[in-house]
C-alpha cells in the first residue's frame, strides 16, 4: 500500500486558488479511479475534480467552503500497488476548458456537524433538530415542535415519514400562529453567494454609485407588443418587454458612448465599446448570475428573446459556458412581477452603469384636461458618478424613455 496527495489542480487562467464548494468523498471512502472527488469553483466558475486513482480516503484537505491554493493536499488516498510515494504531484489533469458555472448542489453531511453543539443522533435531540426545508416548513405549518419528534434518517435527521407518524400517533400540534419561537440557526456562506456578497461588498465600497428614476409610459409599447405575439408568436416565438428595452437601450448608446464603459481603476483608462455587450442579473438556485447577450446591437427582437431565454435558462440549470458569464459592457436587471417601484441597483463592475427595470402597473395620467389609465414603468438606474455626470445619466434615461413611449423610433435608423 502506497499513499498518494491529490493536490488542488490548475485550473487556468491565471486562478491562483479555489474554494471548496462541496466534496463527494470522505475520509474512509472506497473509491474507484475517475470518481468525482470535490466541486471547487473559481471567480467565474465551478469544475468537478475527478479522483486520478483507485482506493481509499485516508483524509481530506479542508472543509467545505475553504479557500486552497493551488497546489494544497486536496485528498489523501492510499493505493495498492506501485504509485507515487506520499507527498508527490499528484494533481488530476487539467479540468476541461468548458467549465460550468456554479450549479446548486445537495450538500452532504459531514462526519461531525460544523455549527451544532450536540453530536446528532437518533434519540430525540434538545437543541436544533436536523431536517430538511420542506420537513421544517411543514412542521409550522402543523404546529409541531421537532425537537419533540425522533428522526430515523441518517445522524438522527426528521423525515417526512417521521413528521407524518409523529402526527398520525396523536403528536401534539399546537396553534402555529400563536407558537412561541427559540432558538437560532447559522448559516456558513460558501461558494457562489459568498463571491456575489464579496462583489458586492467591493461595488460598494469603491464605485461612487448614485440612482436616477424615470416613470416611462409604455401603454403604446405594450400594444406593439401584442400585436406582434398575436401575429408572430406562433412561428417566431413571444415577445416579452425586456427585448424592446434591450433594443432601446442599444439605441441610446449610440449617442451616450460613456455609458457603455469599462473603468480600470487601477490603470485609470475607461474603455468604450461599440458593441454592446448586455448582462442580464439573473436569479438562479445557486444565486445571482450575469450571462451576457453578446453583440446585442446585431439582433431582432426575437434574436433577442430567444438569446435571453437560452442564456438564462443555462444559467439557471448551471450549464452556462464561461464565455456567456463574461464580457459585459453594461448590464440590465429585472425582478419582473416583484419589481416594485422604485429599486437601487449596485453596479457591475468595471461597468459605469446598471439598468434597472421595474414592474408595469396602471396609474391614472392627466392628459387633455383628464385623468386617463396608462401602463406605466419606472427604470431605476445606478451610475458610477466617478465617470458619469447627473446630467448625462440624466439625459441618457430619458433618451431610452422617449424610444419606448414612441416604440416606431426603435426601428427607425438616422
Amino acid at each position: 500500500m502506497v499513499k498518494k496527495i491529490i493536490k488542488m489542480p490548475d485550473i487556468g487562467e491565471g486562478v491562483a486558488e479555489a474554494e471548496i464548494v462541496e466534496w463527494h468523498v470522505k475520509a474512509g471512502d472506497v473509491i474507484a479511479e475517475d470518481q468525482l472527488l470535490a466541486a471547487v469553483m473559481t471567480d467565474k466558475a465551478t469544475v468537478e475534480v475527478p479522483s486520478p486513482v483507485a482506493g481509499t480516503v485516508l483524509q481530506i484537505g479542508a472543509e467545505a467552503g475553504t479557500v486552497m491554493a493551488v497546489g494544497a493536499m486536496l485528498v489523501e488516498i492510499e493505493v495498492e500497488g506501485a504509485g507515487a510515494e506520499a507527498g508527490a504531484d499528484d494533481a488530476p489533469p487539467p479540468p476541461p476548458v468548458q467549465a460550468v458555472p456554479p450549479a446548486p448542489v445537495k450538500p452532504t453531511m459531514p462526519e461531525k456537524p460544523v455549527f451544532s453543539a450536540v453530536q446528532p443522533s437518533n434519540t430525540i435531540a434538545h437543541d436544533k433538530p436536523l431536517a430538511s426545508p420542506a420537513v421544517r416548513a411543514l412542521a409550522r405549518e402543523l404546529g409541531v415542535d421537532l425537537t419533540q419528534v425522533q428522526g430515523s434518517g441518517p445522524a438522527g435527521r426528521i423525515t417526512r415519514d417521521d413528521l407524518d407518524h409523529f402526527t398520525a400517533s396523536g403528536g401534539s400540534a399546537q396553534s402555529s400562529a400563536y407558537q412561541r419561537r427559540d432558538g437560532t440557526e447559522q448559516i456558513k456562506i460558501t461558494g457562489l453567494r459568498r463571491k456575489i456578497a464579496e462583489r458586492m461588498a467591493k461595488s460598494s465600497r469603491e464605485v461612487a454609485h448614485f440612482s436616477y428614476v424615470e416613470e416611462v409610459d409604455v401603454t403604446d409599447l405594450e400594444i406593439l407588443r401584442s400585436t406582434l405575439n398575436t401575429s408572430h408568436a406562433e412561428r417566431r416565438g413571444k415577445l416579452t418587454v425586456l427585448p424592446f428595452i434591450l433594443r432601446a437601450l442599444v439605441v441610446a448608446l449610440r449617442d451616450f458612448p460613456q455609458m457603455n464603459a469599462l473603468y480600470d481603476e487601477e490603470a485609470q483608462v475607461l474603455t468604450r465599446h461599440q458593441a454592446a455587450h448586455i448582462g442580464m442579473a439573473t436569479q438562479t438556485p445557486s444565486g445571482l448570475m450575469v450571462p451576457v447577450l453578446h453583440h446585442a446591437e446585431a439582433m431582432d427582437l426575437w434574436a433577442m428573446a430567444a438569446e435571453i431565454t437560452r442564456l438564462a435558462g443555462a444559467a439557471r440549470e448551471g450549464v452556462a459556458k464561461r464565455e456567456e458569464l463574461s464580457g459585459s459592457t453594461i448590464t440590465v436587471t429585472s425582478l419582473g412581477d416583484l419589481g416594485g417601484l422604485v429599486t437601487t441597483p449596485v453596479i457591475n463592475q468595471p461597468e459605469v452603469a446598471i439598468i434597472g427595470v421595474n414592474r408595469i402597473a396602471i396609474r391614472p395620467q392627466w392628459q387633455e384636461n383628464q385623468f386617463v389609465p396608462r401602463k406605466m414603468m419606472n427604470l431605476s438606474s445606478s451610475f458610477d458618478h466617478r465617470m458619469v455626470d447627473g446630467y448625462e445619466a440624466a439625459a441618457f434615461i430619458r433618451r431610452i424613455r422617449q424610444l419606448l413611449e414612441v416604440p416606431a423610433t426603435l426601428f427607425i435608423e438616422v
